[in-house]
């Protein structure tokens, strides 16, 4: 296979896409949009059961991406250097993935040319958070404890 004829995330680093194939290696899991703390000692974090406000947790998808960071201050934005030091992103992440090296997971959306592929293999939110609005104290939603994924 000539390198002209393989997938764009084969050929290009995450600094040479454009805006719509970067936007294209999203997944839709949707983990990046559930609430979580960080110790900072000892960079464990803590993640809970809790989607951002804005993430319509049907579709996984936000509600308002656009303009994301209006409504949420505190919304991450993704960018080629910012990836490499978010040890929060789970391992799957394709962003995470391609910074390291490492190809997409044979369920991406990418791979399979099915948009519900992260869906139906379970790796997304779907079916696993609660609304924001529909909850109390986050501190009380915490699941799991987890170092950080190291590089």
């Amino acid at each position: 296979m000539s390198p002209e004829s393989e997938p764009f995330w084969k050929r290009k680093k995450l600094s040479e896409m454009s805006e719509e194939e970067w936007e294209s290696l999203c997944d839709g899991c949707a983990w990046c949009c559930v609430h979580k703390f960080e110790d900072e000692d000892t960079g464990a974090y803590y993640l809970t059961n809790v989607a951002c406000r804005l993430l319509n947790i049907s579709t996984c998808r936000c509600r308002n991406y656009a303009r994301r960071q209006e409504w949420v201050p505190d919304c991450t934005r993704l960018d080629p250097e910012v990836v490499k030091e978010l040890h929060w992103l789970p391992p799957t992440c394709a962003y995470r993935l391609l910074a390291l090296g490492k190809d997409l997971p044979g369920w991406h959306p990418l791979v399979t040319g099915d948009p519900e592929s992260t869906h139906s293999t379970g790796h997304s939110v779907r079916d696993k958070v609660l609304r924001e609005q529909d909850v109390g104290e986050l501190s009380d939603h915490v699941q799991f404890t987890a170092k950080p994924v190291e590089p």
